[in-house]
């Protein structure tokens, strides 16, 4: 049964949603469905046509025919992908909604007319979901729409009323880490933030408020993980505020890596100042026991509970930041309550097979009222 996986972004990019894809269709495949992946070049100089693991990967130029508005890229982009769905033939169209590049599937949809699910991955808004934009058109044209988090799911009905009968609400998930939880050292300190650097994650909210936890606990330090175009601003920052031997800047990391690396942390904050579809740097660190604190935005709080697997603030509140790593590192039975909670929770209700399961049903169910059921 073939199934085209679009996506705005894949491997070697590494972000939360490009590494749950590598995990994603590997198992997929395994319960017999055939993946074709199609996805944009993004900055980086990669070619048109390639593998990941024996899955075929096809690039089309669809950020910068959009980007620069180029006739170009565009026609060519629309003949090459017209091309590719008819002679793919799938049976399904899973699209991860996070970019336009959708507009394409939508041009070419008479190539080869097939069932379109649509998994909304990003905050929504009603400025971009009127009928007659791309975000609307989307959701009302879609045979089903999954959401990650019941804040999502609960915007996507308000601005979409009309399609709550073929919408859902599937978490994300990720697999079990290997690497078992290093039991937490509160005698040096470590918080870690993990991501891609970019404003809309906070990460200078946790500089920011690091001076004055620092006062508290002077042997505490901070790793930012990942790279992203405000890593410069942020080095600045802390060069600023006195702060270059208290953060650590570890650059880009390798996503096998970051089990072993959420052992190195003692706390993990994630200061998101958007709104959070779902937040799966949260997710891994309940994997390894750590307590998480998070700001109250999008499906943060459906990963962290408050006072029970971690600590939810305010956005762009320094001091509630700084008063919640306090009461962690002073408190280190209520730290290890919280991180076991969180493990705990996390095995039950992110559960990877469950996640797995539910796609695999809904798959079918979608292929099967297509018509589609003579090819599995």
């Amino acid at each position: 049964m073939r199934v085209i996986y679009w996506t705005q972004l894949f491997w070697p990019y590494i972000g939360g949603e490009e590494v749950l894809a590598t995990k994603f269709i590997p198992a997929m495949r395994e319960l017999g469905y055939d993946f074709m992946v199609v996805t944009s070049h993004g900055s980086l100089e990669l070619p048109d046509e390639e593998t990941y693991k024996g899955i075929p990967i096809r690039r089309f130029p669809f950020q910068s025919a959009l980007e620069n508005r180029s006739f170009v890229d565009m026609r060519t982009a629309l003949h090459r992908l017209a091309i590719l769905k008819t002679s793919f033939a799938p049976a399904l169209i899973h699209i991860n909604f996070t970019d336009p590049s959708v507009f394409f599937h939508w041009q070419t949809i008479r190539a080869h007319p097939c069932p379109t699910l649509v998994s909304t991955r990003v905050a929504m808004s009603a400025e971009t979901a009127t009928p007659d934009s791309l975000l609307g058109r989307t959701l009302t044209s879609a045979d089903w729409v999954t959401t990650i988090s019941n804040a999502m799911l609960h915007d996507l009905h308000r601005l979409a009323p009309e399609i709550k009968e073929r919408a859902s609400l599937i978490y994300n998930a990720l697999e079990t880490p290997q690497a078992s939880p290093r039991p937490l050292c509160f005698e040096n300190p470590t918080l870690l933030c993990l991501g891609r650097v970019v404003d809309d994650k906070g990460f200078d909210i946790a500089v920011k408020a690091l001076p004055r936890i620092i006062e508290k606990a002077p042997k505490v330090r901070l790793i930012i993980a990942g790279d992203g175009p405000a890593k410069p601003d942020l080095m600045n920052m802390s060069n600023a505020l006195g702060l270059s031997d208290a953060v650590k800047f570890t650059g880009w990391v390798n996503p096998a890596g970051v089990p072993d690396l959420i052992n190195t942390a003692d706390v993990v904050i994630v200061p998101s100042r958007c709104r959070e579809a779902f937040g799966l740097v949260a997710l891994q660190a309940a994997q390894m026991g750590r307590p998480v604190i998070a700001t109250r935005v999008g499906g943060l709080p459906e990963v962290v509970l408050d006072n029970e697997t971690g600590v939810l603030i305010a956005g762009e509140d320094q001091a509630a930041l700084s008063n919640a790593v306090l009461e962690l590192l002073h408190n280190p039975a209520k730290a290890n309550r919280l991180g076991e909670c969180g493990r705990f929770r996390a095995r039950r209700i992110f559960s990877w097979e469950s996640y797995l399961g539910k796609y695999d049903k809904l798959y079918q169910q979608i292929i099967r009222k297509g018509g589609y059921d003579d090819n599995r």
